[in-house]
């Protein structure tokens, strides 16, 4: 035993190298994959757009498992609390932006929901050095419908199940339109955002 006194509790450091951070990190490596299985050959064909909804399910349930093993194990780095959101938007604009570029999806649907989603991330990563809002029921549902409807457009559907990824891609819109406002209005009521009007 040492002589010298204790000066606090002994709080111990989180290693950047923990599952939950590779999980972000697997995230990321992903994108690319689903990329190359969606414009595979034409874009279109049947055996590549069920590749690329396969990749895109495994990161999309990457980020159910990294976010949940961060919290309940101990494992939340600044690191983490910076790559996870990255990692969440990369997959999501890259679906969407080439989901547009084969004429799939409009791209007003496209700029809609990235416009969102990168407004913010920006607000987020500003607001760090006075505290986060943590993430919504509204905002974690949001998330989870813009996930379904994606994947329904990735995969090679026809006939009325064209019908219902549309329905539930328009419920995505709303609750991103709609979880957007909230996030701002909930900052700036808490007072982490300034009113642009003084």
């Amino acid at each position: 035993m040492s002589g010298q006194p204790q000066t606090g509790p002994v709080v111990p450091r989180v290693r950047v190298t923990n599952i939950a951070n590779m999980l972000t990190l697997l995230r990321l490596v992903l994108v690319p994959v689903f990329l190359l299985a969606l414009f595979a050959g034409n874009g279109h064909e049947t055996v590549s757009r069920i590749a690329a909804f396969v990749v895109f399910a495994v990161a999309v349930v990457t980020d159910r498992f990294d976010g949940a093993l961060a919290r309940n194990y101990g494992m939340v780095t600044e690191f983490g609390t910076m790559a996870d959101p990255i990692a969440d938007k990369t997959l999501i604009g890259a679906a969407l932006i080439g989901l547009s570029m084969l004429g799939d999806l409009p791209w007003w649907v496209t700029a809609v929901i990235l416009a969102r989603e990168v407004g913010i991330t920006v607000l987020r990563f500003a607001m760090l050095h006075r505290g986060v809002i943590p993430a919504s029921r509204g905002g974690k549902l949001k998330t989870l419908v813009q996930a379904i409807a994606i994947g329904l457009f990735i995969l090679p559907l026809s006939g009325s199940w064209q019908v219902a990824a549309s329905a539930v891609m328009a419920a995505a819109i709303l609750l991103t339109v709609v979880t957007g406002v909230d996030y701002i209005a909930s900052a700036v009521r808490d007072g982490r955002v300034r009113p642009a009007a003084d």
